[in-house]
């Protein structure tokens, strides 16, 4: 925690080392949580005890285009084991894209005990250190949640037009080609989901992952963010900010950074993102 602690985060609690995870890999107060974008990793080897949350399947309504209920939640956090003292540790791959947005549904309902493990699968991987296919033992919780709150973290369509005519910050932070209107996915996806490409009038363009060295996924420390996010796009820590992407996984990763690295006092992600914005009848679309 050294390390992170001197990297000038606002919060560099919400961040554990991979050394840290190694450490706690037998301490019963902690949970460790494996979310990727691809499903089939988990089984092909994890972080021993890790336990897999499924991002489309465990997360997600399976009828309505939501996230789980209060209901739902509590089951979920009875099954992996968790309790409202749990600590619980995301990480995953695409360089925790998947984990920070486990940790942003996390937050809808309440639970701040959670940490994300700086560097995700990669930094573990390249690090050598041991990965199992045994599943964990998990003995199942009574989990108590309360009543989601999505107004603290999550903005609807209807809010983030107001947000954009009243000329407020707003951060697209897809592929450079998803902004302009080339494409409708990132370059080496399937171009799917929505009619119209573009971004959402004043936005600015912030591709996700330059949050995090190329090499191994850990986050930049807090000077690199601030040249990047207040220095190079001028967004103010406490302004309202909204940030979006194409279904709310690359924004939650955003958010994350600038919410709890950079300390800024009301950011909220749109996770209907151009999957919405770009499909929705009347709504104003720009390309450049």
């Amino acid at each position: 925690m050294t390390d992170l602690a001197a990297r000038g985060y606002a919060r560099a609690d919400v961040l554990v080392s991979t050394d840290w995870v190694a450490a706690h890999l037998a301490d019963p107060a902690v949970r460790v949580i494996e979310s990727n974008e691809d499903p089939l990793l988990y089984p092909s080897g994890h972080i021993p005890g890790a336990v897999q949350v499924d991002w489309a399947v465990d997360l997600n309504d399976q009828v309505r285009r939501d996230y789980l209920d209060r209901a739902g939640f509590e089951k979920l956090m009875s099954r992996i084991g968790v309790t409202r003292d749990s600590t619980v540790v995301f990480y995953g791959d695409k360089n925790n894209w998947w984990a920070c947005y486990a940790f942003w549904v996390f937050q809808l309902f309440g639970h701040g005990n959670a940490r994300v493990m700086d560097g995700g699968r990669i930094k573990w991987e390249k690090e050598g250190r041991a990965l199992t296919r045994e599943g964990p033992g998990i003995v199942p919780t009574e989990y108590e949640a309360p009543p989601r709150d999505d107004a603290r973290i999550r903005i609807f369509r209807d809010q983030v037009l107001a947000h954009m005519r009243a000329g407020r910050k707003l951060v697209d932070v897809r592929s450079p080609q998803e902004f302009t209107g080339e494409r409708t996915h990132m370059p080496e996806y399937p171009q799917e989901g929505v009619l119209r490409g573009g971004h959402i009038p004043g936005a600015r363009n912030v591709p996700w992952a330059r949050a995090v060295d190329p090499i191994d996924g850990t986050f930049r420390d807090a000077a690199g963010l601030r040249a990047i996010y207040q220095d190079e796009m001028q967004l103010e820590r406490d302004e309202p900010v909204v940030a979006y992407c194409r279904i709310g996984e690359r924004s939650s990763h955003t958010w994350f950074v600038l919410t709890y690295l950079l300390g800024f006092s009301d950011v909220k992600n749109y996770d209907g993102s151009w999957t919405e914005w770009g499909n929705s009848v009347g709504l104003p679309i720009e390309k450049s």
